[in-house]
Order: structure tokens, then C-alpha cells, then sequence
């Protein structure tokens, strides 16, 4: 099976009602841990936690 590439659908998944899980400002991020669990931040906090959140494998997808 061939491996199709997807592109970044993020900005269609957030939507202004999703909120930063710190602050609860409008989240620009998604947040999917490696062990499972989702978090939403703003792009403040994104880039406050993003050296944390890469040394514990999780994937953040910005949709700014």
C-alpha cells in the first residue's frame, strides 16, 4: 500500500471555540502526546512549552 501524504488540517480542527488548556485564550495549537491525550494551547504558551513538549516526543501542530 502506497503511503498517502495528508496535509496540515489543523486550522480546519480548531475552531474559535477551542481554547488554550492554560490560559483559556483561542488555541493556535494542537498538542497530541505520545502516550495518548490531546492538549490545546495559544501561541503563547506553545512556544513556552515547546522545548518541553518535543523532549517528551509529543507532536504540536500550529495552524498560524
Amino acid at each position: 500500500m502506497t503511503p498517502t501524504l495528508i496535509p496540515d488540517t489543523v486550522a480546519a480542527i480548531l475552531t474559535a471555540a477551542d481554547r488554550c488548556d492554560r490560559c483559556g485564550a483561542r488555541a493556535t495549537a494542537r498538542v497530541t502526546l505520545s502516550g495518548g491525550g490531546e492538549l490545546f494551547f495559544c501561541g503563547h504558551h506553545t512556544r513556552r512549552y515547546d522545548e518541553a513538549l518535543r523532549a517528551v516526543d509529543a507532536e504540536v501542530v500550529n495552524s498560524a
